[in-house]
């Protein structure tokens, strides 16, 4: 295989996951607007939880929407940003631990689970590819 094929498939394979990323960014940034929404829609929350889910879930819906738009613009992944969400997703695991979230137990944990897998791959993928090797190859 000549150089030229190999630098072809080698963007056409980082074009593609970067597309993947900036969908699962995206998703994430869902994500976070549920657990945001999640504190209207569940009723015995602790204020304290209540006030938890409307500020982290805002921090995920607008760190992951910058790094969709970051993405929707050609630039690479943030992968500081994916980090700190991944990290938000970790406190959001633990947070039925700390504090009484009454019936929204499983919603933040499943919400926190998705988040922090998620957004921990978008980090380490883009690191992978902004080190110049296609993505999910080391």
């Amino acid at each position: 295989m000549s150089e030229t094929e190999t630098r072809e498939r080698t963007t056409r394979a980082t074009d593609t996951d970067t597309s993947n990323l900036k969908w699962l960014s995206g998703f994430v940034s869902l994500i976070g607007a549920w657990i945001f929404i999640s504190a209207f829609v569940y009723p015995t929350m602790s204020m304290t939880s209540y006030w938890n889910n409307l500020i982290i879930g805002a921090a995920i819906f607008l760190v992951a929407g910058y790094n969709y738009y970051r993405m929707s613009k050609g630039l690479s992944t943030s992968i500081g940003s994916s980090s700190f969400v991944a990290l938000l997703g970790l406190w959001m695991i633990l947070v039925p631990v700390v504090m009484d979230v009454g019936t929204a137990f499983w919603s933040d944990i499943v919400s926190g689970v998705v988040v922090a897998l998620i957004a921990g791959y978008n980090a380490y993928a883009g690191r992978e590819a902004r080190a110049g090797a296609p993505a999910g190859t080391a």
